[in-house]
């Protein structure tokens, strides 16, 4: 299935681009980003298990147990504070 991936801040600096188009098996957001990060780089680094990185499926923050459907929208971001 194809799915609309957005990086933002500092992972979108990371990884060279804001957007791309992905065609992916993954079934959940887990999944896709095991995916991403078997791409190896500068994924690898900053999507790695353990690393702080919300999620948001169709613009709404989500688990990364939510099931992945055709078309939709994944945005990484990395954590945010304020002050």
């Amino acid at each position: 299935m194809k799915v609309q991936l957005r990086y933002f801040a500092a992972i979108r600096e990371a990884v060279g681009t804001g957007s791309e188009t992905l065609d992916t098996q993954a079934t959940t957001l887990s999944a896709l980003r095991a995916e991403l990060v078997a791409r190896g780089g500068a994924y690898a680094d900053v999507l790695a298990p353990g690393r702080a990185v919300r999620v948001a499926l169709n613009q709404a923050m989500s688990e990364e147990s939510a099931p992945l459907t055709e078309g939709a929208e994944v945005g990484f971001f990395p954590p945010v504070t304020g002050g």
